[in-house]
Order: C-alpha cells, then structure tokens, then sequence
C-alpha cells in the first residue's frame, strides 16, 4: 500500500502535488513484489484451506486450540483474496483502478488480519499456559464455548480497531498523471494528522508490542513451569507438548514475517510527527517498505507450512484428506475401480476358455 508521507495540498483540479515526489517508485518493486504476491496467495488459498478442511474434517471443534487455529486460517482466507487487487496495484506503477470502496475494504483486511493473526495467537499462548501450569484449575474454563466465545470478541475488537485505517484510505488523483489508494498527510489536517498518528501507534502497540509482551511473559512462566515439574502432569505434559511446539514456531514465524515492517512502520510514525522530514529518508522508507509488506503477507501461507513440519497430528490427518481426495478422483472411483476390476476378471476368464476350447479341438484332430 501507498503511504505519500510529505505532501502539499492544492486547490487546483489537477490533484495533489507531493513536495518530495513520488516516493518508492522503483522499477525493481513493480517487478518483485507482485510475484510475491501471486506466490503468497496461491500457496495461502491452498494451505489454509487445507487447514480449514483438515480441522473441519478430522480433528474436529472439539478442543480450544482447534477452535483457535481454525479462526487463525480463516482470517488468513479473508486477507488473502485482497492479494491479487495489491498485485496489480503494484504491477501497474501504483494505479489503482478498482475504486474507492474496494480501496478502503482490502486496506481494512490487511490491518484486520493482522490483529486478528496476533490476537489469536495470544490468545493460544494463554491457553497453553492455564493448560500446561494450571491443568486442574483451568479445566471448567477451557472449553470449545469458551474459545468460540473468545473468537467472537477477537473479531468484533479486531474489526472496530481496523475501521479507522479503512476510513483514512481512499482513492488520489497524483499531479493529475495517476489514481492511487493510499493515505495522505496534510500538512493543514491537524485533526486527520492527530488520527493517522494515533491508528499509527494503535497499530504498533495492540499489533505487535503489547500482544508479544503477552505471548513472551506466558513462555517465561510455562518455560518455569515446566522446569520445576511441579503441578503439572506427565500425562497432561504429553498431550500438550506438540501443540506447544507448533504454537511456538508459529509465534516465532509472526514475529519474523512482521518485524522488518513494524520497524519501518515507527520510522514513518516519527515522520508524522515531524522528527523525519528529510526526503532522502523518507525515500528509503518509501523503498523498503513494500518488500517488508511482502515478508509480513508471507505469514498469512506460512502458518500450514508450519503446522506440517511441526505438528504430527496435522501431518497425519493432512495425509488422509489427500488419500481420500485422491480416491475420491473418478479415475480412482471404489466404484469404478470394482467394476474395472470385475470386466478385466471376465475377460481373463473368457481368454482363458477360449484357448482352453482351441487346445482341446486341436488335440481332437
């Protein structure tokens, strides 16, 4: 996405003239970063899917970490099908010819899914907490209803804090030479600075830093836990241990996929508040930003990637969905296969009596 970070306003027809130009305009990135784009969501619809069809089908809603992933590949789908809209968008020099209200909806996805993404994954970390450290205690708690209610809340608070990013973005006409979808500062929109700097900071506490301070002080207290090995089964150790690993690698994934663009991301909230105003700087930003974008949409197809390396559960049943679609194929039909089977059986047997009748007529003669 498109983040014209100095800008002049004009009263002229034409539109916006930009006093450090257009920033990050590379030809490098109008080549590279669609590409990612096209890998990153061909390889998420399939794996999550997969995830979904998996959870769905074989290990059920029955237990809260089910409850939580499934939730967690769900909102990988919704920000996936805005990837092909960005591809484009980045392909075609940042133009964006798809109007104003998808312009507000595919930016309001990317920032959902990523609250949506680290809420989940909070909320998975605290669950293996009261599950490895408190198994007794926590047990009435950690129930499918309880995670399906959580859920709810995670998506209603996730969708009231992206609104304000979606109703900022909106269509550019750019010295009157290219419509983009992005977000302008003003330098006489106090009030709309005062908000963008505040989605800002909202994006890089509630998206990143508080959630991870969540994540890391319940690895710290399981991590004592199970040190110590007391108040905690051996039997109830087993079972949580694989889930605890795939959640871990997980996290670690988030916070290798979004880091790079959080950092950047500070670098243009210090630009909004005017301790950055050098455009050289902010033409660096404005360059790498979109390859950190691409890492950070990588973690929306490398969650089932994760699942399968890591959790042999997932990998088991993964294996059973694609044997039964692989026998569900009409060439590999039970049905047909039978009937196959039985015709090529006929004609052996009618081979074989026919030769058996040639024999016996030539021995007669």
């Amino acid at each position: 996405m498109l983040n014209a970070t100095t800008t002049t306003t004009s009263n002229a027809p034409e539109g916006i003239h930009l006093t450090c130009g257009m920033s990050g305009s590379h030809p490098l990135i109008f080549t590279i970063v669609p590409v990612v784009y096209g890998f990153n969501f061909v390889i998420g619809m399939v794996g999550n899917s997969m995830v979904v069809a998996v959870i769905y089908r074989y290990m059920k809603l029955k237990t809260v970490a089910n409850v939580f992933v499934l939730n967690l590949a769900i909102s990988d789908l919704t920000f996936l099908i805005t990837l092909p809209m960005w591809a484009i968008f980045t392909a075609t020099g940042y133009y964006w010819p798809f109007g104003s209200f998808l312009c507000k909806a595919s930016a309001g996805l990317v920032i959902f899914n990523l609250y949506t993404s680290i809420f989940f994954l909070t909320a998975l970390s605290i669950d293996r907490y009261l599950a490895i450290v408190h198994p007794v205690r926590s047990r009435r708690y950690r129930t499918a209803a309880y995670a399906r209610i959580s859920c709810l809340l995670v998506w209603l608070f996730a969708f009231v804090v992206s609104v304000p990013t979606a109703l900022t973005r909106d269509v550019h006409n750019i010295d009157s030479e290219t419509t983009v979808c992005g977000t302008l500062h003003m330098k006489d929109a106090v009030r709309q600075k005062n908000l963008l700097l505040a989605i800002g900071l909202m994006k890089s506490l509630l998206g990143f830093l508080v959630p991870f301070l969540i994540i890391i002080t319940c690895y710290c207290l399981i991590g004592r836990a199970l040190l110590s090995g007391r108040n905690i089964q051996k039997s109830a150790r087993s079972r949580e241990d694989e889930v605890l690993r795939m959640l871990a690698a997980a996290v670690l994934a988030f916070f290798l996929c979004w880091a790079p663009h959080q950092v950047f991301h500070f670098l243009q909230v210090l630009n909004q508040l005017r301790v950055l105003v050098d455009c050289s700087i902010l033409e660096i930003i404005d360059t790498a930003m979109p390859f950190t974008i691409c890492i950070a949409y990588f973690n929306s197809c490398v969650n089932p990637i994760v699942y399968g390396f890591v959790g042999h559960n997932f990998r088991r049943n993964l294996l059973r969905l694609l044997c039964c679609a692989r026998r569900g194929l009409p060439g590999n039909h039970p049905s047909i296969s039978s009937k196959m089977s039985a015709l090529s059986y006929r004609a052996s047997e009618a081979l074989s009596l026919t030769t058996k009748s040639k024999t016996s007529s030539t021995n007669g003669k």
